[in-house]
């Protein structure tokens, strides 16, 4: 009985190692603090690229806006500008001048006339 008892005695203290060992698995992380601190380090100049980046088009869309703008303006001065010298041509035109002249009483006086090429 006493071969029964030692062995007995020994599976009990297999099974008691079994679990300690068990137990006292280590577990490593799979990334190193170095590598940690790198990744780290990677996300932020990820993230700080983009923020730049979509900062720098915001930029560029306001400054192409202001653009739009200010191009939307000239077109209309210069379409003011048209309808003006148009104008300016109607008024001028000789046979407007003259009738003007005749209703403020001015009189054409032939020997004082003297004629003016335009451009």
């Amino acid at each position: 009985m006493g071969n029964l008892a030692r062995n007995l005695q020994e599976q009990h203290v297999e099974q008691t190692v079994q679990e300690d060992r068990r137990q006292i698995k280590i577990r490593k992380s799979w990334l190193t603090p170095g590598e940690k601190i790198i990744g780290v380090t990677f996300a932020g100049l990820v993230c700080f690229g983009a923020i730049h980046l979509i900062s720098n088009e915001s930029k560029i869309y306001d400054v192409n806006k202001d653009i739009q703008t200010v191009q939307d303006k000239v077109k209309e001065q210069q379409k003011e500008n048209s309808d003006l010298q148009v104008q300016v041509s109607d008024l001028s035109n000789y046979q407007r001048i003259y009738e003007k002249a005749k209703e403020m009483g001015l009189q054409v006086n032939e020997n004082n006339v003297k004629v003016v090429q335009g451009k």
